[in-house]
Formats: C-alpha cells, structure tokens, sequence
C-alpha cells in the first residue's frame, strides 16, 4: 500500500495486517504529513510513488493495491496547484502504469468528499437540485445558505450519493477528481477492478497539527493546546459528516477484501458516519471535552467555502458491508485529548486565524 506511514495510511496498514493481510508498505514522507528526516517505520519501503523504477519491484507479487498517498488538506492559494497535481495526479498516474506493467489488477483508492463540491440541496419549488453560486450581498448579511438557481429560494440540503457530479472547489478537489478520472481509464485499458472510498472528514489519534494542510478538528485541536478559543467561521452550521479514522480503516479492510468481486470498472462509495454534525457543535463538544474556551463563532467567511456536504452511506453498507461504528459525539471527545502527529510545521494561533476557520 502507498502512504502507509501516514495518519489514514498507517491506521489502514495496521488494520489490515490485523486482518491477516501481508502489507507491503511505500511512503515518500512529505514534509505536509511527516517531521524532516525521520525515517519511516518498521515495514515500510521510503518509496515515492512517482519514481517508476522504484515502483516495478515494490508490485510484484502484489494482489491488491490500497492508494492512501497523496498531499492533503485543501490547500492554501493557488501557488499549491502544481504540487497537488505533481503528488496526487501525476503520482497515480505513474502507479496506475506500474500496476499495469506488473500485472496487478485490483486497486483500492483513497478518494474523498471533496469532489462533490458544495453537495446537493432541495428546492421547495424545483425538488433537489445544485445551488447557485453564494451573492457576495448575502454573505455581507450573514445569510450563508446558498439559494437555488431556478428561482433563488434558499434551499436545504440534502444527502449526497456516489452518482451526484463532480464540483471541485479547491487544489485538493481537482486532483481527486483527476485521481478518479486516471483510474476509471486504467480500468478500462487494462479490466481492471477498483473502488474509490470518498472518506467524508476523517478525525482520530495521530491526525497531524499545527499545520495550514489539516482537517478542521486538527486546527481547532491546535488552537485549544495554544490555550485560544477555536475560531469559527460564518455561523457554525456549516454541516459535515465527520468519520472515525479507525471506521476509514475499516472500509479499507472491506474494500480490499471485496474489490475482486466487484464488476470491472471502478466503484465508489462514501465512508461517513451517517450522522450529520456542524462544524460549531464540533468545535463545542471537542472545547469542552479538553477543558478549553469556548468556540467563537466569527462571522467571517469566504466566497467559495463549502456550505454544506453530507453523504449517504447506504451503497457502502450494501457494496462492502461497511457501516461506521463510531457515532460523532464519543468519538470527538476522545479526539480532545487524543496525541496528534507532530509535523515540525507550527502555525501560531495568534496568527492563523484564517487557517482555523476552514471548513473541510
């Protein structure tokens, strides 16, 4: 498997090798996810996945490869883009022919929420539908819902399935799509099998700090050590979906055990909880668990944030037999005091506040 030192990777690996599977382990150990020079661990190859001639040894023998590597978080300005694109685009593209060089023909892929945008909403007039783009006028008023493009009604959301189109809004977004793209084109030149397992917000022990690439829960975690109160941006009821790294490791194990069985092609699922939460009652439940101030909700916001993305689970319980087992509220109150992964890439409360309001 790629990236296998990695928060997601390294609870993925060990799943899986507590399932009875040999894991053979890659990492380039980037600097967004790993401290500068240390070494990876016990059982994993420091191999980055764009070197080809790194990668034909590494496959041979293999029978299902489980793609975790990848720059995250959504990233900071559009100077990040050709490095989402060299890591994430051009790296699976070097697998994926790696893969059919050596013959290996099944793939599991770390894909995420991301590429569905601003997910899907209903219109009391025109049923479920996208949204318009937020009018700068609303957002100035602090009326964040988005409205509809037919008639400009606010609209409500909705739960997103795998069959809703792609709207990337962010570095991140563009190469999973890519990332998804590359791999339904693999399958077809070569009848290849692969699932993409769309992980909604992935929180748990080891998730980096103090880092602008960071899930949210990472951020305000960070601000509540610095002893500052997270900083929350629009009204806090930006909803999300935010799913137990250990449940990610799960659908992992299913997908890999299951992936032979699926049609040729490639088959995505969402990994999710199945239980909305707000980005405030987050930031609450995690303050209070770990005895810090309060969250502030600041009002402040950006145009093209996500307002609100939430997944059904339902084609991941019957494709894979995954179904989450952990619920938001215990899971984040462990998470409060939970050890985070030290990348050696501090940002100072004080002065990160726009960094601590993101909302993916």
């Amino acid at each position: 498997m790629t990236g296998s030192a990695g928060f997601i990777g390294g609870a993925v690996a060990r799943a899986l090798q507590a399932a009875g599977h040999e894991v053979v382990g890659i990492d380039a150990m980037i600097a967004q996810a790993h401290p500068a020079g240390v070494r990876p661990p016990h059982g994993t190859r420091a191999v980055d996945v764009r070197d080809p001639a790194a990668l034909d040894p590494v496959l041979a023998g293999v029978d299902v490869v489980c793609h975790q590597a990848a720059m995250v978080g959504n990233g900071v300005d559009a100077q990040d883009l050709p490095a989402y694109a060299s890591h994430n685009d051009v790296g699976t593209a070097v697998l994926l022919a790696a893969m059919a060089r050596t013959g290996a023909a099944r793939l599991v892929l770390a894909s995420s929420m991301v590429v569905y945008g601003d997910g899907l909403y209903r219109c009391s007039r025109h049923g479920v539908t996208r949204p318009a783009p937020r009018r700068d006028a609303d957002l100035r008023a602090s009326r964040f819902d988005p409205r509809c493009a037919h008639c400009a009604d606010v609209v409500t959301w909705t739960s997103v399935p795998e069959d809703a189109a792609f709207d990337p809004r962010s570095s991140y977004a563009a190469s999973k799509v890519a990332q998804e793209h590359y791999t339904s084109a693999w399958c077809t030149l070569q009848s290849g099998r692969a699932v993409a397992l769309r992980y909604h917000n992935v929180y748990g022990p080891g998730m980096p700090r103090d880092t602008p690439y960071a899930g949210v829960a990472a951020i305000f975690r960070s601000a509540l050590s610095a002893g500052a109160a997270p900083q929350v941006f629009e009204d806090g009821r930006q909803t999300r979906d935010f799913v137990h790294v250990d449940d990610v490791a799960a659908a992992n194990v299913a997908a890999v055990e299951a992936v032979a069985d699926h049609p040729a092609g490639l088959t995505p699922y969402n990994i999710c909880s199945g239980h909305p939460f707000t980005i405030g009652e987050m930031a609450s439940v995690v303050a209070e668990a770990c005895g810090g101030p309060a969250p502030q909700v600041t009002g402040d916001y950006r145009p093209a944030d996500v307002r609100h993305v939430v997944a059904d689970p339902q084609a991941a319980v019957r494709g894979l037999g995954f179904a989450a087992a952990v619920a938001p509220q215990p899971g984040l109150r462990e998470f409060a005091t939970a050890p985070l992964r030290d990348t050696g890439t501090a940002v100072a409360a004080e002065t990160g506040k726009p960094l601590l309001g993101r909302a993916d």
